[in-house]
């Protein structure tokens, strides 16, 4: 079990292995990111379900920055990570670095309100067989191949795919971890990627990814 805070952002869903660059400006969320730097409480960065309670309408960023904005329900399963302090701005906006480490699922809410903390529960894949990591192997060569493909007129995709080809820390990485921090440098539609992050196999995993891919 492990205290998750949680930070609802509707359309963001987050992988391990990658970096989620915040910028906190409610003052609920700058008070849960306090607290989470002070005690080495855990960020969850997660997609949501629905909206609980909708914010209030700020004229000006002085309002926003001293007046809490609409709630949401987060997905049960999201994935969680240590923060880094960038910068802290004169009027009190933080910017952070939310490295993601592990997928978790929402067991018990210990806290709702100014923000919501939960015990919750880490989400692993399923061991793989023998057939099936010969079958991951095949599948992350497929992938870089479509994404070289895809990157042909895209300098930035382009240097991203080499850097997964050829990377040792790349090629160091478990199928499991592949395949899930590959997408801090392939986007699809937030439902779409949080039904990949539910996902408790990488070789299945990485089966949709290719098929999305091919379908671009």
């Amino acid at each position: 079990m492990a205290k998750i805070c949680i930070f609802p952002i509707p359309g963001c869903v987050t992988f391990p292995g990658t970096v989620f660059p915040l910028h906190v400006f409610e003052p609920r969320y700058r008070a849960m990111i306090q607290h989470c730097l002070e005690t080495e409480t855990l960020l969850a960065i997660c997609h949501t379900e629905k909206q609980l309670s909708p914010g209030k309408q700020a004229e000006s960023l002085e309002q926003a920055l001293s007046s809490n904005q609409a709630t949401y329900r987060p997905y049960d399963v999201f994935s969680a990570g240590r923060c880094e302090l960038v910068e802290t701005m004169e009027d009190g906006r933080l910017l952070l670095n939310v490295h993601i480490q592990q997928r978790y699922r929402l067991d018990q809410q210990l806290q709702q309100l100014p923000y919501q903390i939960y015990e919750c529960i880490e989400f692993s894949d399923q061991p793989l067989s023998d057939s099936e990591t010969r079958d991951c192997a095949e599948l992350r060569d497929k992938i870089l191949h479509r994404l070289v493909a895809l990157g042909h007129g895209d300098p930035a995709i382009r240097k991203s795919v080499k850097q997964l080809a050829e990377s040792e820390e790349w090629q160091a990485k478990t199928d499991g971890q592949f395949s899930l921090a590959l997408f801090g440098v392939v986007h699809f539609e937030p439902e779409l990627m949080q039904k990949i992050l539910e996902m408790d196999s990488a070789p299945q995993r990485l089966a949709y990814t290719l098929e999305l891919l091919n379908d671009l």
